[in-house]
């Protein structure tokens, strides 16, 4: 019998070349998705034929409601090690293994790919880097004033690993390093290197914020507009954790308004964002469309491992089992 396998989400059809597809049995048929689809009833209409979905991180959730509706669903293979979109218990009341992947974070590495792009977009918003590139292509010359980074001060909300890393490259350049986050204590704050302060002091303080959370009831709607009116006019704000972490219309109302000086995004309430998004339109940003993830290293351990996983299920030992 035929094991009928969709891959979802696949926006830039990357999924066939970083996965070797073809390990697995030959009683397999793959169907690669490169679009997303929202409507729940046509979602259903989609993958009720498949025994196996493949969903990369969290584009298409999975709440208690789809996986009762999918009968022939046995597993499910997020990529990555985690997915708060999917109801694990439900998966499990539903009889649906949910496996995971690696993230492609290599040991040792001092940083990874977010926190790279996340100091991609402090520079680019920080230096206007885009603007400046418009303004050579159109023949123009030195239109903007950056500033420089050493001695200014960079406020990280969330000193994990991911606010870890980014605060140890605010160090080596020379930057005030600042931390806040609910749990965050003076002991993990001093082994980072930084100074920890209530979330006031570091919006007051900070000429750069940076956002490194993970989203939860808790942090959902963290940054509102009472946060944002207590940052300075000349500081900048960037997020690359979860769009809903800080209030998008806040945030695009104090850009327009000039009450900050600018912001660097990558993560958005919806995505992809609709073509009438106000994002779009919103002055004083550098956007880029959740890219954090996406580099070679992190496709090559989604999709080698999503091959895996299903392989190892279809042989009767599933591996990286998430609801265990």
């Amino acid at each position: 019998m035929t094991v009928r396998i969709a891959v979802l989400d696949d926006y830039q059809s990357v999924a066939r070349r970083y996965g070797d597809w073809a390990r697995l049995p030959v009683e397999t048929e793959v169907t690669v998705f490169t679009d997303t689809v929202t409507d729940h009833d046509e979602l259903v209409r989609r993958l009720e034929p498949f025994d196996v979905v493949a969903a990369m991180r969290e584009r298409t959730p999975f709440p208690r409601r789809l996986l009762e509706a999918l009968p022939n669903l046995r597993l499910l293979v997020t990529t990555g090690e985690r997915n708060k979109a999917i109801d694990l218990d439900a998966a499990t009341d539903c009889g649906v293994v949910v496996s995971g992947t690696g993230n492609g974070e290599v040991p040792g590495r001092p940083w990874g790919p977010t926190a790279e792009l996340a100091w991609g977009l402090i520079l680019a918003v920080t230096r206007n880097i885009p603007a400046e590139d418009r303004n050579v292509r159109e023949g123009a010359w030195q239109r903007t004033v950056g500033i420089e980074l050493a001695r200014r001060t960079l406020g990280v909300i969330g000193l994990g690993r991911l606010g870890g890393q980014v605060a140890g490259v605010g160090l080596a350049f020379g930057m005030n390093v600042i931390a806040w986050s609910e749990n965050l204590t003076d002991e993990r704050a001093a082994e980072a290197g930084v100074r920890r302060v209530d979330k006031d002091e570091l919006l007051r303080s900070a000429d750069v914020v940076t956002i490194h959370q993970l989203l939860s009831k808790r942090t959902r709607g963290l940054i509102g507009a009472g946060e944002l009116d207590l940052m300075k006019p000349t500081a900048y704000l960037v997020n690359t954790s979860r769009g809903p972490i800080v209030d998008e219309a806040a945030l695009q109302a104090v850009l327009r308004e000039g009450r900050i000086a600018g912001a660097g995004i990558d993560v958005y309430g919806e995505e992809p964002l609709p073509a009438d998004d106000p994002w779009r339109t919103t002055p004083r940003t550098v956007l880029t469309p959740h890219i954090g993830y996406v580099t070679e290293g992190t496709y090559e351990a989604f999709f080698a491992d999503t091959v895996e996983d299903i392989a190892a299920f279809l042989d009767g030992q599933p591996v990286r089992v998430l609801n265990a």
